[in-house]
């Protein structure tokens, strides 16, 4: 006898199943079973997978799902809901949904489901009863038969006939009791039965893997939920064969026959790939087509006139641009697209007309001249070789996919606009599923099996970091793992687990951008369910599934860099309105603005958009960009596989005249493609640049050059064999020699793979010049917009600030009488913003300042107290930001006396109510402080309330005398180790690092304490980690506000590009200076010469590393010490490693602490350094009259070896 599985969960019940839908038909087929279901939990995340999976494998899909009933047990009441046909299948999908958004969420996170809310569709669903996990089960179990008659009767009542008892063997305690029970009640009731086996993974031997899965997800250990289980589970609960259910249910055999009356009775049938547009409202009667034209030809007419000025210039390239605008528009409309275009016009210029802003382009859409018009884009993409075809190819039917970039900040609010317009049940985001991957599965696998944590760490360490690597590849790739698995060494089954359990579906998330518009009811086509947040719609499929089921996507990714550029713009011309000038138009600034390229070229690009990497300002000083061009192909290089191609490298070559520029190769060019290559040196850089060649080389149609770009992207042996076959068949009857056409195809062919689409490479180009032209010509407006944007995010605050004073700049502090809520320019300085104060929070800063606006900038202190309704402890956080210092009054005393102040300004506010109107003076306690004292509470205070030190840093006074001995600033440290461009092998990894170390926490786990906390070295801030086996030996060092030289090895994260320094070493700042007290003696031996030893020295690199300790030279044991000319450097520095290389084994180089030494001097009376009045002078003196032994030195050398050079040979 067959059988049919109605009860599966899938990966997509997120809580408790193994079973992935492609394993699941596989292991379905191998069994001969005709059918399968998939239930998940009160979810359709997987429908679309299990409909296409079933379709291709055979086997026929069962769409349903398993909701949970309002009940007593906190699990809620579990059934089975299948559906009969489409009907059913879309009323699952609303009362699902409708679940999401009215039902009360359970204890496992899904909606309870009334039952009365499947009134009206029983005829298409089909309801198994849940077994003993239903009430009914609960009811019959419990002896309560008339409340399980009952219940009954209520779920007949609305499904009739397709209402089943389920029965269940899967090892349960009272197992046969329960099936005892509902067999009689079936009998009473003329109820049908069915037989199933709640599968939660494929094979008896997987169990213990679910287990685990299950502890993870309830963030408890196997052994907490074996011995409180909040969802059962045995071991029989795997997808067993039709012939071990025959044997579980032989007295029951209409059980096992009624799973196959179900199947044959369930035939949804979804139709997929057909994408259904919802309809646009053209105006006038008119068509989408026509309306399409309208709005294309008044907008190209607008963008020719602001682009070209003249009409002279306009007549001169009017056909062109008329002609490529009828040629899009018929494509647009012959694949039945105009509807889509009105769409996104209609969102983008409701954005722009409510000041949002919009980015000028993002991917192929930026190639079409209709976008152009339509306002869609705003780079005009002939005069840079954009193709159309690239983004809509007529020769291949898909659907357009427009990438829009908005404010990040007010993104939500045109994604609610699109909603009000096309209707709320319309409308929704993307859902996403994050997965368990390689290892971070390791670890949770650890956590949840009870492992210490060393031995989980130790395996997740042999796993290659990366968001591509998977444990297979781990594995085979490592020899420690290997033996783990083959010897059964400790751990070993935490791999065995996480082998199971990695890239299965965690835990749901947003899509970035996606959001769907459907021309009816969402639910029409998929489930929805809350985001995360619990405020938006989401879908229940994601952006695959989605637009299988026929919607359309329309991407709303949020850029933050236009928030930056927007900001910046509405103040730059606040300030010329004030001046009288013309105010700046961004989209208007000239192109081949010298100033900007000459700060691209100084690689000042910090907070430039796409340009402020590390690794990208090694490629700008290399390439040294001119000309718009140029940033369009630096935006395409900074990828990995043009810099490790050496394309990076001959295109550099060719613009600086070192290469020979060839279309495309020196050995076999043709010239007819230079109009293509020529921006690029004849590098082959663009995918639009393949395209061009094959319709230059041979006839290829544009849209069929899209068609082999995409193919040779494939990169498929069969198919690359006809395409190159076409490709010379072309290019011969065209008059090229098949030699040439073959040659040229292998290195299109080769460097395809490199390609880049331009259009979007041009359009974040474009983005790049913006953000630098106003860093290059309203420098401080742009970097209180910058700092505005990230100003809850502290350490880029600080690396910020940093950049600002960097460029000259005053940063000042949060000012009463000239701050706002952001960061703000004014003449040229930079204010704090109010926003970035903590404990200041926005209602109380948003009364601060529409009192200022109202009455004026305030007086004096109490001008200040009286004027505003302060809590003690916000005003004390004004006083610690600065805002008071206007008033001349130290902070040290405000904070005295600003308990009495704000009751002062209550007492007047109050007497002012009550019409008693007089003056009140706070009194005021002048204190003497210690100007050391009032500097360390004044930076205290700041970096309490903003988060690091304005006005100063408690590390300054080391800087100067410990940075030989560091491997950089915080801020050169964290660029190497985030710069994508720099191989893993020249990455720095153990590091030493100066600062002050803030905010540490003392954790406790199963190893013991271990600590966290930062370091702040007032040009960036990093997080570091002590753990336990390094922090009883650290921990006197590890308290707030100590000043410290750390040793650590850093961590990188290349996915989230994330640094952890984990700390092996730690001094306090003053105990290490002190410890570098000595000097650098180099050891010559008997009868060296000093003088052209020393000359030796001016050869070398590296010396000077900015150190503490003085150099010296001896000759011989016991001989004199002699100081060398060249600046201190530190004991562990790079100089000191250059002196012991250049020396090598002969000479001893050793740092000696503490020793009195004696300075060279060239007369009979040599002084200590303790005897000298002035050792500065002293010292000077010295260095001139070495100086002169050194230039001496060389004389003798040089003409001693022009002497050997001369001579004649013997």
């Amino acid at each position: 006898m067959s059988f049919v599985h109605l009860s599966v969960h899938s990966e997509y019940s997120l809580h408790d199943s193994l079973i992935g839908v492609g394993d699941l038909m596989e292991k379905v087929k191998e069994h001969g079973m005709p059918a399968v279901a998939v239930t998940d939990d009160t979810n359709l995340f997987a429908a679309i997978k299990h409909f296409k999976g079933g379709t291709g494998a055979g086997v026929k899909p069962i769409l349903g799902a398993q909701v949970r009933l309002p009940s007593t047990s906190l699990q809620g009441s579990l059934m089975t809901v299948l559906c009969k046909d489409n009907e059913g299948y879309r009323a699952l999908t609303e009362i699902i949904s409708r679940g999401y958004r009215e039902g009360v969420r359970g204890v496992e996170g899904s909606p309870r489901i009334p039952l009365e809310w499947f009134e009206g569709y029983g005829q298409h669903l089909i309801a198994l009863s849940g077994g003993r996990e239903g009430d009914i089960g609960r009811y019959l179990l419990g002896g309560r038969v008339n409340e399980a008659r009952q219940l009954l009767d209520s779920c007949k009542a609305i499904f009739g006939d397709n209402y089943y008892l389920e029965l269940q063997r899967i090892g349960q305690p009272m197992d046969d009791r329960y099936v005892t029970a509902a067999v009689d009640l079936a009998i009473d009731t003329d109820t049908l039965v069915v037989a199933t086996n709640p599968a939660r993974f494929l094979e008896s031997k997987d169990f213990s893997s679910h287990e685990v899965r299950v502890a993870i997800a309830q963030k408890r250990t196997v052994r907490d939920v074996r011995d409180d289980r909040i969802a059962p589970c045995t071991v029989h609960q795997y997808l067993k064969s039709a012939e071990e259910m025959a044997e579980l249910f032989s007295d029951i055999p209409e059980a096992l026959e009624n799973t196959l009356r179900i199947a044959a009775q369930c035939n949804v049938e979804i139709t997929l790939g057909k994408s259904v547009l919802p309809r646009f409202p053209a105006p006038d009667g008119m068509s989408e087509a026509e309306y399409l034209e309208k709005i294309s030809r008044e907008g190209l007419e607008a963008r020719l006139k602001s682009y070209f000025k003249t009409p002279e210039a306009i007549a001169e390239v009017r056909t062109e641009y008329e002609d490529r605008l009828a040629f899009e528009l018929g494509v647009i409309n012959k694949m039945g697209f105009p509807g889509y275009f009105l769409i996104v016009a209609d969102f983008i210029q409701w954005a722009k007309r409510n000041d949002i802003p919009v980015g000028p382009g993002r991917g192929s859409g930026a190639g079409s001249l209709v976008a152009y018009s339509c306002g869609i884009t705003d780079l005009n993409p002939i005069p840079y070789s954009l193709l159309f075809e690239r983004f809509l190819n007529p020769e291949r039917v898909s659907m357009p996919d427009f990438d829009i970039d908005f404010c990040m900040d007010r993104r939500d609010e045109v994604i609610e606009y699109v909603a009000q317009t096309y209707g709320r049940e319309s409308v929704s985001q993307i859902v996403t599923f994050g997965t368990m991957a390689a290892r971070s599965v390791v670890r949770d696998a650890c956590r949840a099996l009870s492992f210490p944590y060393p031995v989980g760490d130790a395996i997740a360490r042999e796993i290659p970091e990366g968001p591509d690597v998977s444990l297979a590849d781990s594995i085979a790739g490592s020899a420690t793992l290997q033996l783990m698995l083959a010897q059964k060494l400790e751990g070993w089954e935490i791999l065995a687990h996480a082998l199971a359990l990695e890239g299965r579906a965690r835990q749901t998330g947003k899509h970035a951008g996606g959001v769907v518009i459907a021309d009816t009811k969402l639910t029409d086509y998929t489930a929805t369910m809350r985001d995360v947040d619990g405020t938006g719609l989401v879908s229940q499929f994601d952006k695959d599934d989605v637009e299988a089921a026929g919607l359309v996507k329309f991407d709303f990714l949020g850029l933050r860099n236009l928030t930056i550029i927007h900001q910046a713009v509405k103040t730059i011309n606040r300030d010329l309105k004030a001046k009288g000038l013309p105010e700046l138009n961004i989209d208007d600034i000239p192109l081949d603005d010298k100033p900007t390229y000459d700060l691209i070229q100084r690689c000042e690009t910090t907070a430039v958009f796409q340009l402020e990497s590390a690794g990208m300002k090694k490629l700008i000083k290399a390439m040294r960009p001119d000309c718009i061009e140029d940033l369009i192909a630096l935006v395409a290089l900074f990828r990995p596989g043009p810099l490790q191609s050496g394309m990076v490298e001959d295109f550099i070559d060719r613009k600086h005249g070192r290469q020979e520029i060839s279309y495309p190769h020196p050995s076999y060019q043709y010239e007819g493609l230079e109009p293509a290559l020529k921006p690029t040196y004849g590098i082959i850089l663009y995918q639009e640049q393949v395209m061009q060649i094959a319709q230059v080389m041979s006839g290829y149609t544009l849209g069929g050059a899209d068609m082999l770009r995409r193919a040779m992207g494939k990169k498929k042996p069969e198919e690359m064999a006809l395409q190159r076959g076409s490709f010379v068949e072309g290019a011969v009857k065209n008059g090229h020699t098949e030699h040439l056409a073959g040659q040229i195809f292998d290195l299109v062919e080769k460097f395809a793979g490199y390609g880049f689409n331009k259009s979007h490479s041009a359009a974040y180009a474009l983005v790049a010049y913006q953000t630098a032209y106003l860093k290059a010509h309203y420098p401080a407006a742009f970097m209180a917009a910058v700092l505005s944007s990230d100003m809850d995010k502290t350490e880029k605050v600080v690396r910020f600030v940093h950049e600002t004073r960097m460029m000259g700049l005053e940063v000042l502090p949060p000012s009463a009488n000239h701050s706002n809520w952001e960061f703000t320019s004014q003449q040229g300085k930079v204010y704090y913003g109010l926003g970035a104060i903590k404990g200041f929070g926005e209602n109380a800063a948003r009364a601060y300042l529409a009192e200022r606006d109202a009455r004026g900038t305030y007086k004096d202190l109490e001008d200040f107290m009286f004027r505003n309704n302060l809590m003690k402890s916000t005003a004390k956080n004004c006083i610690d930001a600065g805002m008071l210092d206007f008033t001349g009054i130290s902070r040290v005393e405000l904070r005295e006396v600003s308990d009495a102040a704000v009751a002062a300004g209550k007492q007047v506010r109050k007497s002012q109510h009550q019409g008693s109107l007089f003056d009140m003076e706070i009194p005021m306690a002048r204190i003497e402080v210690d100007p050391e004292v009032e500097e360390w509470t004044r930076l205290q205070g700041e970096r309490r309330v903003l988060g690091m030190c304005l006005t100063g840093h408690p590390y300054d006074r080391y800087r100067d005398k410990t940075l030989g001995a560091l491997s950089g600033t915080l801020a050169q440290v964290m660029d190497n180790l985030t710069d994508k461009s720099i191989e893993d092998k020249d990455r720095l990894r153990s590091v030493s690092l100066a600062g002050l170390m803030t905010e540490v926490e003392v954790k406790l786990d199963s190893r013991g304490n271990w600590a966290i906390f930062k370091l702040d070295d007032g040009t960036d801030r990093i997080t570091c980690k002590i753990f336990a086996k390094n922090y009883h030996e650290l921990q006197s060092f590890i308290a707030d506000d100590n000043l410290v030289f750390i040793k650590a090895y850093a961590k990188v994260d290349p996915k989230e590009g994330y640094v952890n320094f984990l700390v092996n070493e730690v001094q306090l700042l003053d105990n290490y200076l002190e410890n570098q007290k000595g000097q650098v003696v180099i050891k010559l031996p008997e009868g060296a010469n000093f003088f052209r030893e020393m000359a030796k020295i001016h050869g070398l690199d590296k010396l000077n590393d900015e150190g503490a300790i003085r150099v010296y030279m001896q000759v011989g044991q016991g001989g004199e010490l002699q100081e060398l000319p060249i600046p201190p450097i530190s004991a562990n520095g790079p100089a000191m490693k250059e002196l012991k290389k250049f020396w090598g084994a002969d000479v001893h180089v050793e740092f000696i602490k503490q020793t009195k030494t004696r300075s060279y001097n060239r007369s009979a009376d040599v002084q200590t350094a303790a005897d000298v009045a002035d050792p500065v002078a002293e010292r000077a003196r010295i260095r001139m009259e070495l100086e002169k032994e050194l230039l001496a030195a060389k004389e003798v050398m040089a003409a001693s070896k022009e002497r050997q050079e001369t001579a004649p040979a013997p």
